[in-house]
């Protein structure tokens, strides 16, 4: 604890230097500035792709925007402390990684917090953010300007719907489910009800084939990569986890921005945002559709019910600790 303490209070002095250091001499409005993204993801990523094609040019007057794929610039899990330190301009985080640093973060990573892509949106933009965004300006010198939607996470069974008709934790009663090892995934499929089993990836689909597990929880679209359709026969809508990326942008560099620059920035970063959520939820339908085809049952069950057993389980254990007070509440009413 002591050493993380340590880094976190490193990590704030590194960027306050670095934010006054470029305040002191504020850009030019004929400056022009490289950003460099440095991200783990592919080029043909949809959140690459998105602000390659919608926010690279709409800042292209004053700004040359410079992705770099694959980790290839920053080690993956680093980008934050090289926007820190001045090493990097851009980046997209989770919030998994934003709370190493700031523990607080954890509940925007938590099994049903979020319940849909526009709910995200509306989270984002809630002043009940304000205080995350400012910690993360104050301890990081990382300004947050959007939330880009990833997915949504779904229970993947063997059993056919006759045999398990999934609608409420009960009915995951016994069901093994592969879940990764760490202990907040473990945790989370508990709370769904279910019998959790930590399993690498790579042995997933044998362990279906064999009954060593009896299902597993990811993407739409990973599910179909890894050809998982081929060893169960049902997905259960959970939505148990809709994950998110935030665009991550120097405070320092941002500093230095005139106001009109800065509004082109939010803005257009918003844009590629909304461009691959809106890719994403196209994807996510026509997978829907490619696994009734393959013979699969493919439905939702009922939301409410899980939703509150799982926030219930939550709420007063380890994972929850953190939390503000009142935010879940907030959160959860921006979705009513």
């Amino acid at each position: 604890m002591k050493t993380e303490l340590t880094r976190r209070a490193m990590l704030a002095s590194t960027a306050a230097f670095a934010v006054s250091a470029t305040a002191a001499r504020r850009l030019r409005a004929q400056d022009r500035i490289t950003l460099r993204m440095s991200t783990p993801a592919s080029e043909t990523d949809q959140r690459s792709i998105a602000l390659a094609t919608v926010f690279a040019p709409a800042v292209a007057d004053f700004a040359t925007y410079e992705p770099h794929y694959n980790a290839s610039l920053i080690k993956q899990n680093s980008e934050l402390e090289a926007i820190a330190s001045g090493d990097l301009e851009m980046s997209i985080t989770s919030a998994q990684e934003l709370a190493q640093f700031m523990p607080e973060f954890s509940i925007f990573a938590t099994g049903y917090v979020h319940q849909d892509a526009a709910h995200q949106v509306r989270v984002f933009n809630d002043p009940l953010m304000d205080a995350f965004k400012q910690k993360a300006e104050d301890e990081l010198g990382v300004k947050l300007l959007a939330v880009m939607y990833l997915g949504r996470r779904h229970v993947n069974l063997r059993f056919s719907r006759a045999e398990r008709d999934v609608q409420t934790p009960a009915d995951l009663a016994g069901v093994k489910l592969r879940m990764p090892g760490t202990d907040a995934w473990q945790f989370l499929g508990k709370a769904l009800g279910a019998d959790p089993v930590p399993m690498a990836f790579t042995e997933v689909y044998t362990a279906l084939q064999t009954g060593a597990i009896d299902g597993q929880d990811n993407p739409l679209p990973t599910d179909k990569d890894a050809k998982f359709y081929e060893v169960t026969k049902q997905i259960c809508l959970t939505s148990h986890l809709v994950d998110l990326n935030y665009v991550a942008f120097s405070k320092a560099v941002w500093d230095g921005l005139s106001a009109d620059q800065q509004a082109v920035v939010k803005k257009a970063a918003e844009d590629a945002a909304e461009s691959g959520r809106q890719k994403q939820l196209k994807l996510e339908d026509e997978l829907a559709q490619f696994f009734i085809d393959q013979g699969l049952d493919v439905y939702e069950p009922n939301l409410k019910a899980f939703r509150e057993h799982v926030q219930a389980q939550y709420v007063g254990s380890k994972f929850a600790a953190s939390w503000p007070e009142g935010v879940l509440e907030k959160v959860n009413a921006l979705g009513a």
